[in-house]
Protein backbone atom coordinates (compact mmCIF):
# COMPACT_ATOMS: atom_id res chain seq x y z
CA UNK A 1 0.00 0.00 0.00
CA UNK A 2 1.66 3.84 -0.52
CA UNK A 3 1.52 5.96 1.97
CA UNK A 4 -0.91 8.86 2.44
CA UNK A 5 0.58 11.63 2.12
CA UNK A 6 4.91 12.11 1.23
CA UNK A 7 6.61 15.35 2.48
CA UNK A 8 8.86 16.49 -0.21
CA UNK A 9 12.14 18.42 0.64
CA UNK A 10 14.18 20.38 -1.70
CA UNK A 11 16.21 23.86 -2.72
CA UNK A 12 14.53 27.01 -2.90
CA UNK A 13 15.55 28.04 -6.03
CA UNK A 14 12.68 28.47 -8.76
CA UNK A 15 14.55 25.36 -11.16
CA UNK A 16 14.39 23.03 -7.85
CA UNK A 17 11.13 23.28 -7.37
CA UNK A 18 10.30 23.15 -10.69
CA UNK A 19 11.89 19.39 -10.60
CA UNK A 20 9.58 18.91 -7.48
CA UNK A 21 6.37 19.59 -9.18
CA UNK A 22 7.33 17.09 -12.00
CA UNK A 23 7.91 14.54 -9.30
CA UNK A 24 4.56 15.48 -7.78
CA UNK A 25 3.46 15.08 -11.26
CA UNK A 26 4.54 11.78 -11.76
CA UNK A 27 3.50 10.73 -8.41
CA UNK A 28 0.18 11.49 -8.98
CA UNK A 29 -0.44 9.69 -11.82
CA UNK A 30 1.50 6.54 -10.80
CA UNK A 31 -0.48 6.57 -7.04
CA UNK A 32 -3.41 8.82 -7.56
CA UNK A 33 -4.29 8.92 -3.49
CA UNK A 34 -0.95 9.91 -2.21
CA UNK A 35 -0.58 13.71 -0.92
CA UNK A 36 2.34 15.38 -1.26
CA UNK A 37 3.81 18.47 0.73
CA UNK A 38 6.72 20.47 -0.01
CA UNK A 39 9.36 21.98 2.24
CA UNK A 40 11.56 24.46 0.27
CA UNK A 41 14.90 24.72 2.27
CA UNK A 42 17.75 27.78 1.36
CA UNK A 43 20.95 26.01 0.73
CA UNK A 44 24.77 27.24 1.30
CA UNK A 45 25.50 26.88 -1.85
CA UNK A 46 22.15 28.97 -2.89
CA UNK A 47 23.13 31.56 -0.55
CA UNK A 48 27.28 31.74 -1.07
CA UNK A 49 28.37 33.40 -4.10
CA UNK A 50 31.99 32.91 -4.07
CA UNK A 51 33.92 30.05 -5.29
CA UNK A 52 32.07 26.59 -3.94
CA UNK A 53 35.32 24.94 -2.90
CA UNK A 54 35.41 27.45 -0.21
CA UNK A 55 32.20 26.02 1.30
CA UNK A 56 32.43 22.38 1.04
CA UNK A 57 32.28 21.97 -2.95
CA UNK A 58 28.98 20.71 -4.31
CA UNK A 59 27.82 19.54 -0.84
CA UNK A 60 26.57 22.74 -0.24
CA UNK A 61 23.64 22.17 -2.37
CA UNK A 62 22.53 19.24 -0.53
CA UNK A 63 23.53 19.47 3.41
CA UNK A 64 20.18 21.36 4.49
CA UNK A 65 17.91 18.85 2.50
CA UNK A 66 20.00 16.29 3.41
CA UNK A 67 19.86 17.48 7.58
CA UNK A 68 15.71 17.89 6.85
CA UNK A 69 15.58 14.07 5.76
CA UNK A 70 17.76 12.67 8.45
CA UNK A 71 15.76 15.07 11.05
CA UNK A 72 12.44 13.75 9.93
CA UNK A 73 11.16 16.24 8.63
CA UNK A 74 10.51 14.95 5.30
CA UNK A 75 10.25 11.74 3.70
CA UNK A 76 11.96 12.43 0.04
CA UNK A 77 14.21 14.79 -1.09
CA UNK A 78 14.49 15.65 -5.37
CA UNK A 79 18.67 16.28 -6.02
CA UNK A 80 19.62 16.77 -9.70
CA UNK A 81 22.89 13.99 -9.67
CA UNK A 82 24.89 16.28 -10.77
CA UNK A 83 25.07 18.60 -7.63
CA UNK A 84 25.54 15.44 -5.70
CA UNK A 85 28.84 14.37 -4.38
CA UNK A 86 30.22 11.19 -5.26
CA UNK A 87 33.52 11.25 -3.89
CA UNK A 88 32.11 9.95 -0.77
CA UNK A 89 29.00 8.01 0.33
CA UNK A 90 25.39 9.29 0.41
CA UNK A 91 24.83 10.55 4.07
CA UNK A 92 24.57 7.50 6.56
CA UNK A 93 21.26 6.72 7.20
CA UNK A 94 19.52 7.90 3.40
CA UNK A 95 19.76 6.03 -0.01
CA UNK A 96 18.47 6.87 -3.66
CA UNK A 97 14.93 5.26 -4.34
CA UNK A 98 14.74 6.00 -7.57
CA UNK A 99 16.36 8.22 -10.91
CA UNK A 100 13.97 9.54 -13.38
CA UNK A 101 14.05 9.36 -17.18
CA UNK A 102 16.57 11.10 -17.82
CA UNK A 103 16.08 14.63 -19.35
CA UNK A 104 18.28 16.58 -22.32
CA UNK A 105 22.45 16.29 -21.05
CA UNK A 106 23.77 18.56 -23.54
CA UNK A 107 25.08 22.37 -22.52
CA UNK A 108 22.97 25.20 -23.79
CA UNK A 109 24.86 28.46 -25.36
CA UNK A 110 22.61 31.50 -25.08
CA UNK A 111 23.53 34.48 -27.40
CA UNK A 112 21.05 37.19 -27.08
CA UNK A 113 22.31 37.93 -30.88
CA UNK A 114 21.43 34.83 -32.02
CA UNK A 115 24.90 33.06 -33.06
CA UNK A 116 26.74 29.98 -32.56
CA UNK A 117 29.53 28.84 -30.70
CA UNK A 118 31.92 28.88 -34.03
CA UNK A 119 30.20 32.24 -34.89
CA UNK A 120 31.16 34.20 -31.73
CA UNK A 121 34.23 36.36 -32.17
CA UNK A 122 37.19 36.87 -30.35
CA UNK A 123 36.91 38.07 -26.75
CA UNK A 124 33.42 37.45 -25.97
CA UNK A 125 32.34 36.96 -22.53
CA UNK A 126 30.86 33.93 -21.43
CA UNK A 127 29.43 33.71 -18.63
CA UNK A 128 30.09 30.76 -16.35
CA UNK A 129 32.07 29.68 -13.28
CA UNK A 130 31.94 25.82 -14.53
CA UNK A 131 35.76 24.44 -14.50
CA UNK A 132 34.34 21.85 -16.91
CA UNK A 133 33.03 24.23 -19.01
CA UNK A 134 35.92 26.66 -19.05
CA UNK A 135 38.69 24.06 -19.44
CA UNK A 136 36.82 22.55 -22.61
CA UNK A 137 35.93 26.02 -24.18
CA UNK A 138 40.03 26.81 -23.59
CA UNK A 139 40.60 23.81 -25.44
CA UNK A 140 38.32 24.22 -28.27
CA UNK A 141 37.64 27.89 -29.05
CA UNK A 142 40.62 29.56 -27.05
CA UNK A 143 39.79 33.18 -28.40
CA UNK A 144 36.53 32.97 -25.97
CA UNK A 145 36.84 34.54 -22.81
CA UNK A 146 35.35 33.16 -19.46
CA UNK A 147 33.95 35.28 -16.58
CA UNK A 148 32.77 34.43 -13.43
CA UNK A 149 29.01 33.87 -13.05
CA UNK A 150 26.94 31.62 -10.43
CA UNK A 151 23.55 31.93 -9.20
CA UNK A 152 20.81 30.52 -10.50
CA UNK A 153 19.66 30.20 -14.15
CA UNK A 154 17.07 32.96 -13.91
CA UNK A 155 19.71 35.36 -11.90
CA UNK A 156 22.13 34.62 -14.50
CA UNK A 157 20.05 35.23 -17.41
CA UNK A 158 19.58 38.85 -15.56
CA UNK A 159 23.00 39.44 -15.25
CA UNK A 160 23.40 38.83 -19.22
CA UNK A 161 20.67 41.41 -19.44
CA UNK A 162 22.44 43.56 -17.55
CA UNK A 163 25.82 43.36 -19.48
CA UNK A 164 28.23 41.60 -17.05
CA UNK A 165 28.61 38.85 -20.04
CA UNK A 166 27.86 38.70 -23.43
CA UNK A 167 26.96 34.97 -23.57
CA UNK A 168 26.27 32.15 -21.30
CA UNK A 169 26.68 28.38 -20.91
CA UNK A 170 23.75 26.91 -19.27
CA UNK A 171 22.27 23.49 -18.87
CA UNK A 172 19.43 22.83 -21.67
CA UNK A 173 17.94 20.63 -19.08
CA UNK A 174 17.60 23.46 -16.76
CA UNK A 175 16.27 26.03 -19.22
CA UNK A 176 13.47 24.00 -20.42
CA UNK A 177 12.54 23.07 -16.60
CA UNK A 178 12.03 26.54 -15.90
CA UNK A 179 10.31 27.42 -19.16
CA UNK A 180 13.51 29.31 -20.64
CA UNK A 181 14.29 27.23 -23.50
CA UNK A 182 13.10 30.17 -25.70
CA UNK A 183 16.39 31.85 -25.14
CA UNK A 184 18.79 28.57 -26.28
CA UNK A 185 20.61 30.05 -29.17
CA UNK A 186 22.51 26.30 -29.60
CA UNK A 187 22.46 22.93 -28.30
CA UNK A 188 26.52 22.10 -28.28
CA UNK A 189 26.70 18.20 -29.16
CA UNK A 190 28.55 16.40 -26.17
CA UNK A 191 31.55 15.78 -28.70
CA UNK A 192 31.89 20.14 -28.31
CA UNK A 193 31.05 20.33 -24.95
CA UNK A 194 30.81 17.01 -22.42
CA UNK A 195 28.70 16.97 -19.71
CA UNK A 196 28.95 16.95 -15.89
CA UNK A 197 28.44 13.11 -14.78
CA UNK A 198 24.86 12.48 -13.62
CA UNK A 199 23.49 15.66 -16.26
CA UNK A 200 19.79 15.67 -16.39
CA UNK A 201 19.25 13.29 -13.80
CA UNK A 202 17.00 13.80 -10.94
CA UNK A 203 17.13 11.42 -8.00
CA UNK A 204 14.49 10.37 -5.46
CA UNK A 205 16.78 10.01 -1.70
CA UNK A 206 14.81 8.75 1.12
CA UNK A 207 15.70 7.41 4.47
CA UNK A 208 17.12 3.59 4.00
CA UNK A 209 14.70 2.99 6.79
CA UNK A 210 11.21 4.28 5.35
CA UNK A 211 10.25 1.37 2.91
CA UNK A 212 7.09 2.72 2.59
CA UNK A 213 8.04 5.62 1.14
CA UNK A 214 11.14 4.04 -0.56
CA UNK A 215 8.29 1.19 -2.33
CA UNK A 216 6.03 4.13 -3.34
CA UNK A 217 7.79 6.44 -5.26
CA UNK A 218 10.19 3.65 -6.69
CA UNK A 219 8.06 3.12 -9.41
CA UNK A 220 9.13 6.41 -10.99
CA UNK A 221 12.23 5.25 -11.57
CA UNK A 222 13.55 4.63 -15.30
CA UNK A 223 15.66 1.46 -15.36
CA UNK A 224 18.02 3.17 -18.38
CA UNK A 225 18.53 5.91 -16.24
CA UNK A 226 19.51 3.89 -13.11
CA UNK A 227 22.11 2.05 -15.04
CA UNK A 228 24.00 5.14 -16.92
CA UNK A 229 23.55 6.89 -13.54
CA UNK A 230 25.03 4.17 -11.66
CA UNK A 231 27.96 3.74 -14.30
CA UNK A 232 28.82 7.49 -14.17
CA UNK A 233 28.93 8.25 -10.50
CA UNK A 234 30.85 5.10 -9.53
CA UNK A 235 33.66 6.42 -12.06
CA UNK A 236 33.20 9.78 -9.83
CA UNK A 237 34.08 8.21 -7.04
CA UNK A 238 36.94 6.20 -8.01
CA UNK A 239 38.50 8.98 -9.26
CA UNK A 240 37.84 11.12 -6.21
CA UNK A 241 36.78 13.86 -8.31
CA UNK A 242 36.01 17.26 -6.45
CA UNK A 243 33.61 20.12 -7.00
CA UNK A 244 37.05 21.96 -8.87
CA UNK A 245 37.77 18.84 -11.02
CA UNK A 246 37.56 19.63 -14.76
CA UNK A 247 35.75 16.07 -15.51
CA UNK A 248 33.09 14.93 -17.23
CA UNK A 249 31.39 12.02 -18.73
CA UNK A 250 28.37 10.10 -19.83
CA UNK A 251 26.82 6.92 -20.15
CA UNK A 252 24.92 6.19 -22.61
CA UNK A 253 22.39 3.58 -24.07
CA UNK A 254 21.90 1.79 -27.50
CA UNK A 255 19.10 0.99 -28.88
CA UNK A 256 20.43 -2.57 -28.59
CA UNK A 257 20.38 -1.77 -24.73
CA UNK A 258 24.27 -1.97 -24.78
CA UNK A 259 25.85 0.64 -22.17
CA UNK A 260 28.72 2.72 -22.61
CA UNK A 261 30.56 5.53 -20.52
CA UNK A 262 32.78 8.12 -22.31
CA UNK A 263 34.90 10.15 -19.69
CA UNK A 264 37.19 12.85 -20.02
CA UNK A 265 39.73 14.77 -17.35
CA UNK A 266 41.35 17.62 -18.23
CA UNK A 267 43.84 20.43 -17.29
CA UNK A 268 42.12 24.33 -16.40
CA UNK A 269 43.17 25.42 -19.41
CA UNK A 270 42.53 22.82 -21.59
CA UNK A 271 46.11 21.87 -23.02
CA UNK A 272 45.87 18.59 -21.73
CA UNK A 273 43.23 15.82 -21.91
CA UNK A 274 42.78 12.54 -20.87
CA UNK A 275 40.16 10.76 -22.86
CA UNK A 276 38.59 6.93 -22.32
CA UNK A 277 35.69 5.03 -23.53
CA UNK A 278 34.67 1.62 -23.05
CA UNK A 279 31.39 -0.74 -23.83
CA UNK A 280 29.90 -2.62 -20.63
CA UNK A 281 29.50 -5.82 -22.46
CA UNK A 282 29.12 -8.02 -19.80
CA UNK A 283 30.25 -5.95 -16.77
CA UNK A 284 27.58 -4.31 -14.61
CA UNK A 285 27.64 -0.57 -14.37
CA UNK A 286 29.60 -0.21 -11.29
CA UNK A 287 32.05 -2.31 -12.95
CA UNK A 288 32.02 -0.16 -15.99
CA UNK A 289 32.32 2.97 -14.23
CA UNK A 290 35.20 1.47 -12.30
CA UNK A 291 36.98 0.23 -15.60
CA UNK A 292 37.13 3.22 -17.23
CA UNK A 293 37.95 5.58 -13.97
CA UNK A 294 41.01 3.12 -14.01
CA UNK A 295 42.05 3.68 -17.66
CA UNK A 296 42.28 7.88 -16.49
CA UNK A 297 44.60 6.85 -13.89
CA UNK A 298 46.47 5.10 -16.37
CA UNK A 299 46.89 7.94 -17.84
CA UNK A 300 47.59 10.52 -15.44
CA UNK A 301 44.41 11.17 -14.11
CA UNK A 302 45.58 10.98 -10.47
CA UNK A 303 47.94 14.16 -10.77
CA UNK A 304 45.98 16.13 -12.67
CA UNK A 305 43.46 16.17 -10.36
CA UNK A 306 45.66 16.67 -7.39
CA UNK A 307 47.51 19.68 -8.64
CA UNK A 308 44.33 21.53 -9.08
CA UNK A 309 43.26 23.46 -5.48
CA UNK A 310 40.76 22.78 -3.60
Amino acid sequence: MPVDLIRIVSRDSPMALAQVERVRAELAALHPTVRTEVLPVKTTGDKWMGDLSLVEGKGAFTKEVDAALLAGEADLAVHCVKDVPADRPLPAGTTFAAFLKRDDIRDALVDPAGRTLDELPAGTRIGTSSVRRIAQLAASHPHLECVPMRGNANRRLEKLTGGEADALLLAVSGLERIGRADVITEALPVETMMPPIGAGVLALQCRDDDTATIDTVSGLGDPVTHRETLAERMFLHVLQGHCNSPIAGYASTSSSGELSLRACVFTPDGKTVLNAHEWAGRLDPATLGTSVAVALLRQGARDLIDSIAH
